[in-house]
This record gives structure tokens, sequence and C-alpha cells, in this order.
């Protein structure tokens, strides 16, 4: 299922709402949220952990958001000087906390030289221990100004890219959405944008309502299916009618239809190469053992020669399946007249409800008339 609506993250637990746990839960549902992000480590320690006690302050705060229908998450700030121990202590908290999902928060340390390696190291070790956990990644808006960020490394295994879309000493919010996605559809793997706005104070700049109604507006115009904004204690204290514009923007909960894995496979049977082809993304790569082809346009006519000419009037069977969120893996089977597909194998990459790539592996076999 895909994460929808609006979010905030959460800072430190005991600067937000005087740390009870309730009253957070009570906030977050009167401003509408559907998620909060809390953080869980900096670098290789735990955080949100009671200086004197030691007991850890997320498990309460969590269990009482989930109480209210709203969705607890966990970032972690990285530096990637011990890439091993910050995998390994995101490991643990989120097998420990057992929340929805886990935030990557990786800013100018890694443009350092040499953080690919530990990108990839980390982003290996952490799907070794998460591999079933929606992850994100949480850095700069604009790639093409922080070209040293291994953007591919950490995406390659993330289900979503949740940039900083922080448009400080500016008033242009909906701009800065609108370039930050259109940077990121050129940046390999492209993953599902949920933006992050500005609701701080920076200097004696600060964002207005305007601001916050024209971010998250051009959010739902771009159909983005959520936004969250920095920072939830920061915000409270300082900016409250920042807080107010948040919580009367409206984001209608959208109608859950079935998922694109099940509505591909519908598409197949109709045997029309236009209903296929209408569920790719308009710039949607297929590749197959034959060739790799790009665009919609081209998708369809490959579809019409595959369901018209190859398998006529098949009948497609959807097989065992694995993936959420940004992507799927699934075997398929196929049985027409007189071809048949019996070990088709596929993966999918998924981008706003949308195919983005298609990985397709099949034999056609001649069954005779």
């Amino acid at each position: 299922m895909t994460l929808q609506g609006k979010g905030f993250y959460l800072w430190q637990i005991r600067r937000s709402e005087a740390g009870s746990a309730s009253a957070i839960a009570n906030v977050a549902a009167q401003a509408g949220l559907s998620h909060v992000l809390i953080k869980i480590a900096d670098g290789t320690n735990p955080y949100n952990l009671d200086s004197f006690t030691g007991a850890d302050l997320v498990p309460p705060v969590a269990k009482a958001l989930r109480e209210r229908g709203i969705s607890p998450w966990g970032w972690h700030y990285v530096y990637g000087y011990e890439p091993e121990g910050e995998a390994q202590i995101a490991v643990n908290r989120m097998q420990t906390l057992g929340l929805d999902g886990y935030v990557i928060d990786a800013e100018t340390q890694y443009e350092q030289a040499g953080r690919d390696a530990a990108a990839r190291l980390f982003m290996s070790q952490l799907r070794a221990g998460l591999p079933n956990t929606p992850v994100a990644l949480s850095s700069y808006r604009f790639p093409t100004i922080h070209p040293n960020l291994p953007w591919q490394a950490f995406l390659e295994k993330c289900d979503y890219n949740m940039p900083q879309v922080y448009w400080v000493e500016a008033h242009n919010a909906g701009d800065q959405l609108i370039r930050c996605v259109r940077e990121f559809q050129s940046v390999n793997p492209v993953r599902p944008i949920i933006p992050t706005g500005s609701a701080y104070l920076q200097g004696t700049w600060q964002p207005t309502v305007a601001d916050i109604n024209q971010f998250l507006q051009t959010a739902r115009n771009l159909n983005l299916s959520a936004a969250n904004f920095w920072e939830w204690a920061h915000t409270r204290q300082y900016l409250p009618e920042l807080w107010n514009a948040v919580s009367a923007f409206p984001w209608p909960a959208e109608p859950q239809q079935p998922d694109i894995l099940q509505r591909y496979i519908t598409a197949l049977n109709t045997h029309d190469a236009g209903q296929v082809a209408v569920l790719y993304h308009p710039n949607g790569v297929h590749v197959t053992n034959e060739r790799t082809i790009k665009g919609r346009d081209q998708i369809r006519a490959w579809y019409a020669v595959f369901l018209e000419q190859r398998l006529p009037q098949a009948t497609f069977t959807l097989g065992q399946y694995t993936g959420s969120l940004g992507s799927r893996h699934f075997d398929w089977t196929a049985s027409a007249a007189n071809a048949a597909v019996p070990d088709g194998h596929d993966s999918l990459g998924i981008v706003s409800d949308q195919i983005a790539y298609h990985y397709m592996s099949f034999t056609i076999t001649d069954i005779g008339s």
C-alpha cells in the first residue's frame, strides 16, 4: 500500500508535546496526519532514549499513533564513517520497535570522496536485515547541485525518495517542488517522490502560510501520494500558524483500487494493447530478452504484436509474487490455442502507481493445433 497524506518529522520526543505519547497522537490526529517520522538513531547510536533512565521513548509514541490510525516511521541520520555499524543499529532499532517504515537521512558527510562504497555496504546490510520494510532516502532537493552524493547506491535499494525541498530565503515552494520532481525523473533508478517542505525558521527568514498551501497543492497537482514537513517541535513552538495551515489543508484519502500487478494481469486478459500500455509511465522502459523499448507508444505497439500475433486470445495467470511499494517480482503463465508461456518471470518498478520499468523474461512454446 502506498504511503498517502500528510506527515511530520519528529526529532526529539521530549520537546514535542512535553514528551506525552497520547498528546502527540492526539495532535497528529487533529492535524489529519497519516504518518509521523520519529528519529530512532544517529550514526551508530540509538536515539530518543531517556538521558537519565535509558528508557526508550519511541514505543509508547508509536503505540499511541497506531491507536489513532496514524503510521509510525523511523528516521536515522547517517554519516558513512561506519556503514556497517550504522546498518546494524538501523536493523536492531527497526526490528525492536516494529515501525512501519525506515528513512535514511544522508547529507553533507555522504558527499565526501569514497562514499559510494560506504553507501553500497550500508544499503546491502540494511536490506539483508530489513528485506520487507519500506525504506526511503531523505536528502537534498536538487541532485544536480549535489552530484557527489551516491544517489544510485542509495535509491536502488529504496522504495521511496523523500527529498528535502526547503525553499529557504525564497517563497516559491511550488516551483522548487516542480524542479525537484523533474530532476529526479532523470536520476536512475526513479522512485516515488514524497517531498519534505519547510516549516521552520532560518535566521530572519520563515515560510508563510501561502508557501505551505502552495507546496501541498503542488504536491497534489503532481499526483504525489504524500508530503512531509520539518520539524514538529519547532513548528509547534515557533510557527503555530504554519502547523494550522498544514492541519487545515485537505488531503482526502484516495479510494483503494486493486494493486497494479492485478490490474496488469487483468489488462493482459482483455487482449487490448491500449489497456496494458496505459498502466505504464509515459517514459516507461520495457525490457525483454529481445530488445529494450521506451515510451508508452512503443510499449503499446509491442503489446499489440504480443497479444494479437504471438499469443492470440491467451489466458494469463498470475503465479507467485513478492514486493511492495516501488517494486513487484512475479511469475506468470499464459495459455493460447497453439502456444503457451510456462515460465514468465518479471520485475516491475512502480512510480506514482505507474510502471516505470519492466524486465520481462519468458519463453513461448508451440503446443501444436
